[in-house]
């Protein structure tokens, strides 16, 4: 699976009503905990990649997100698994450490084929993600504008390329 999505800072009010009224369904709204690991021999910050732990509930979810492509919208290759148990323990005791913990509010709706959240993180601020899925390289572009299209159409202008974990980290230096 190749996800594709584009990042804006927005007042979620405003958009929350503007997705309504073209007729977006909610689905859902969780608190999510996003546990980032760094690989004990190579510096994921230079490969573009992320291990991430997200646990929600009594839900766990392990990705591995890989090098962003070149493309208008961030593309990367997402493997996700669902776990139970310490799956962070696993990690450490594989040699990986944690660098951030990224604690949001998210509310997700859908449009057509897209994913949209609604983000309010802690310490970085609100954010709206709009995701799409591609198939494969051969059908990004059509991803990426249905994406782009949805961007405009809820007026989303001011467009954030860094992922959380990049914000976090810029702001917060150290990691955890």
């Amino acid at each position: 699976m190749l996800e594709v999505e584009q990042k804006f800072r927005a007042d979620l009010g405003r958009v929350r009503e503007e997705l309504l009224r073209l007729g977006a369904s909610p689905v859902e709204a969780k608190e999510e905990v996003d546990i980032y690991f760094q690989h004990p021999c190579r510096d994921f910050a230079e490969t573009d990649e992320a291990l991430r732990v997200r646990r929600s509930g009594g839900d766990v979810e392990v990705s591995y997100k890989g090098p962003r492509m070149r493309s208008s919208a961030k593309a990367r290759l997402e493997l996700t698994v669902s776990a139970d148990g310490d799956v962070e323990a696993v990690l450490e005791a594989l040699g990986f450490r944690k660098v951030a913990v990224i604690k949001k509010r998210r509310e997700y709706y859908s449009y057509g084929s897209l994913t949209i959240s609604l983000d309010d993180v802690e310490g970085l601020g609100q954010f709206v993600e709009i995701e799409a899925v591609a198939s494969s390289e051969a059908s990004l572009g059509e991803a990426e504008a249905e994406v782009s299209a949805l961007a405009e159409r809820l007026g989303l202008a001011e467009r954030v390329d860094a992922t959380y974990l990049e914000l976090y980290l810029s702001i917060f230096k150290g990691g955890i």
